[in-house]
């Protein structure tokens, strides 16, 4: 079995079933399209499933022409899952959020590997994508597919390979980014593996799924940490008169021993304000606490209401009250330059505001309609105003929240009455400095 999957992926003519067409499936997708691999995509959403077939994009930096171009190299999308079945190798790419009482949410997770399971055949390989907690696909995934009755390791493979997509990043894309592989067993591990290297560029083998799991979940812990170490200088620095981000600038001149972190509003995307709670839970598992992660997260979820009071500051100052004064969000994705709002602080900060009888308007060039949210199904669909010197002029506030490239900052600081910037997007402005405050 292993030696005809071997084969089939060494000549590119083994399917590649990818479950999940968002910002990891698709992405990934197109990297074993372009590489003349045939490509099955699943997802549950007909919409996505449609516009893919159609050869058009629902992602801003997937243009339809790759689309178009993945269809002509033996893309399709379905959304018939027992189409599974054809597929060589089988990817899960679905989101892992958590519930309301921040455990771990594994229910797209299972609903695909069921899925798989009913269709599993032998010499197919299962590659988990989706960041989880150490030891998930072991004691969760493995138990579905060995109900079948099939041999993991023989009949057939298993393994995890974080994915570790930075939407946005100019830099760095799904085949150019070092892809960490784990596999059940020796034999999975090195069929994973060579599937991997046919569309990127360096694939790190580990010794278990578990160490893989492990790393992804270590790397986004880091980032939450450290980001929330400056959120809470910034508020430290405030109150004591030093700008925390001409303090950062400074520092990261040092050339070994320190890494630049930026604060913000809140944190956002799938990754950062998620995952590490997956560790809280399963370390709780093992009679443990992990302080320094539930710390962090204190801290960066406070940010959305210390931003608040900023603005409330800052218009108590124009002798304005929060209630009934017109207020802009500049930004609803969860960073710079993409269309994902995917647990975005501008979500919390639009709620604060509103709850505290603002008249909240927002505008994002990358995002002209607010989708419905599950963690706020109470806001009113929204759409993005347009800038215009006389729409900024009749906000009370316009407050920036993602520093798109496409914003001119000199302009809406000049047009605005005043600016809470949460970014240090005016950083350059020089004319109206008077009008900006930093949150």
């Amino acid at each position: 079995m292993s030696a005809a999957l071997g084969e089939a992926i060494r000549t590119k003519k083994a399917t590649i079933g990818i479950i999940g067409l968002g910002y990891v499936g698709l992405p990934l997708a197109r990297g074993f399209a372009t590489k003349g691999f045939p490509v099955l995509g699943f997802d549950v959403d007909p919409v996505k499933v449609e516009k893919l077939e159609r050869g058009e994009s629902y992602i801003g930096h997937i243009d339809a022409e790759t689309i178009k171009q993945m269809r002509q190299n033996k893309f399709a999308a379905t959304t018939d899952f027992s189409r599974l079945k054809e597929a060589d190798a089988i990817i899960i790419c679905v989101p892992t959020p958590l519930t309301d009482a921040r455990e771990p949410d594994l229910t797209y997770i299972v609903n695909s590997v069921r899925a798989i399971a009913a269709t599993l055949r032998k010499g197919q390989i299962v590659v988990l994508e989706s960041t989880t907690y150490p030891r998930t696909t072991r004691d969760v995934v493995l138990p579905i597919l060995s109900e079948t009755g099939l041999k993991a390791g023989t009949d057939f493979f298993l393994a995890f390979s974080p994915e570790r997509e930075d939407p946005g990043n100019a830099h760095f894309s799904t085949t150019t980014i070092p892809k960490v592989v784990g596999g059940l067993d020796p034999t999975s591990l090195e069929l994973a593996a060579a599937m991997y290297r046919q569309v990127i560029v360096n694939v790190v083998e580990v010794s278990a799924p578990e160490v893989a799991e492990a790393c992804k979940i270590l790397e986004n812990t880091y980032r939450a940490i450290n980001i929330a170490l400056v959120n809470e200088l910034k508020v430290l620095y405030d109150r004591m008169g030093i700008d925390v981000w001409e303090v950062i600038d400074a520092a990261k001149t040092k050339p070994f021993g320190f890494q630049a972190f930026y604060p913000g509003p809140g944190l956002g995307g799938h990754c950062i304000p998620i995952d590490p709670f997956y560790l809280t839970w399963i370390a709780r598992k093992y009679g443990l606490n992990t302080r320094f992660i539930e710390l962090a997260g204190e801290v960066n979820t406070a940010m959305p209401a210390y931003v608040v009071s900023k603005v409330a500051d800052a218009l108590n100052d124009a002798g304005k009250p929060v209630k009934g004064s017109k207020v802009l969000l500049l930004g609803m994705a969860y960073k710079k330059d993409i269309d994902d709002p995917r647990e975005s602080p501008g979500f919390e900060l639009l709620d604060l505001l509103f709850k505290k009888g603002a008249k909240v308007s927002y505008n994002d060039p990358h995002i002209p309609t607010l989708p419905k949210m599950r963690h706020w199904p109470h806001l009113e669909p929204m759409e993005s105003v347009a800038l215009t010197p006389e729409a900024l002029a009749g906000f009370d506030c316009v407050l920036i929240a993602t520093d798109h490239t496409a914003y001119d900052y000199s302009w809406i600081v000049a047009h605005s009455p005043l600016v809470v910037d949460t970014r240090n997007a005016t950083k350059k402005v020089t004319s109206g400095r008077e009008k900006i405050v930093k949150a």
